[in-house]
């Protein structure tokens, strides 16, 4: 089963930007599409943006337009470039299995605080 670590995150004044890594102990070419989630104290664990084999991305209307992901199949390695950063966007951020039922073991994550 595909191990993740996430990292990359920090605190940030609003408006800032933030570039999160998760490095996977093994392929994720075999995971069709991978995701970004973040969990914000108090609420569910949501899923904020998609990548799939076939360059395909998706992402929650809250941060379409801000977000970017990307992923290096051949690095084993997936990004999250996070701009335009908000307070609302404050949470800790997990990488995974696109799909929920087929998501492995979850990581740390990474804490993101926006803050002034």
């Amino acid at each position: 089963q595909v191990q993740f670590v996430e990292s990359g995150g920090g605190l940030v004044q609003p408006g800032g930007s933030l570039r999160l890594s998760c490095a996977a102990s093994g392929s994720i070419q075999s995971i069709y599409t991978v995701g970004w989630y973040r969990q914000a104290p108090g609420k569910q664990r949501e899923l904020v943006a998609t990548s799939a084999n076939s360059g395909r991305t998706s992402y929650v209307g809250s941060v379409e337009g801000r977000f970017t992901i990307s992923r290096d199949n051949a690095k084993n390695t997936m990004y999250l470039q996070m701009n335009s950063l908000q307070p609302d966007d404050t949470a800790v951020y997990y990488c995974n299995n696109a799909i929920p039922s087929r998501a492995g073991s979850w990581g740390q994550g990474t804490q993101v605080t926006v803050s002034s």
